[in-house]
């Protein structure tokens, strides 16, 4: 872990992870920037990812800065994500089932993690990861995840078609898709 200074976001503090992910991950909160970056990938590379990104990034990190400092909750306690686990287990394999034939997909596994980075994602062998802290949301809005990872079982893009599919499912996705973004940095910012 290496801390970094930025010629954006100019107080806010840089820090880059290194691990053996495959992808890089942008994660802010009120305190800073963290990227996490594969172990493969240098630093000077991951800044430069993170200026590319630097519009999304700016807006966002002013979000938080803007945010109510009383509003801001205390971590997930150990036991509080176990059991938003446990009721991730429960509720969204029956999601999945409900919503694969109407995709008219199949699926491999489910897994279900704390994650700072998605809601949700689906493997080129079909299997499906999604966030424990979905369990915080609307049934609606958990829907919108599923529809949205399982549709990734015929198009692993976010192409026009793909949209096409997400909306013949669930024609309300924009509106379930808009509260997660709104709602979701700050339960994010709230993993340990």
């Amino acid at each position: 872990m290496r801390k970094h200074g930025l010629d954006f976001c100019l107080d806010a503090e840089l820090t880059i992870v290194h691990s053996d992910r495959k992808t890089i991950a942008i994660q802010l909160s009120p305190k800073g920037i963290t990227l996490r970056a594969p172990v493969a990938m240098t630093d000077r590379e991951a800044i430069d990812f993170l200026r590319k990104k630097r519009s999304w990034v700016e807006s966002h990190y002013k979000k938080f800065k803007a945010s109510d400092p009383s509003e801001v909750k205390e971590p997930f306690t150990f036991s509080e994500l176990q059991e938003l686990g446990q009721k991730a287990l429960e509720l969204i394999p029956q999601r999945v089932r409900h919503y694969a034939p109407q995709v008219g997909v199949t699926y491999g596994s489910i897994t279900i993690r704390n994650q700072r980075s998605r809601w949700g994602s689906c493997s080129s062998k079909g299997n499906l990861n999604f966030n424990c802290l979905l369990m915080l949301f609307p049934l609606e809005v958990i829907d919108s995840v599923v529809v949205h990872e399982l549709c990734h079982r015929k198009h692993m893009n976010h192409s026009a078609q793909f949209y096409a599919e997400v909306y013949r499912v669930l024609p309300d996705y924009d509106r379930y898709h808009r509260i997660l973004k709104e709602q979701g940095p700050s339960l994010i910012a709230r993993l340990p």
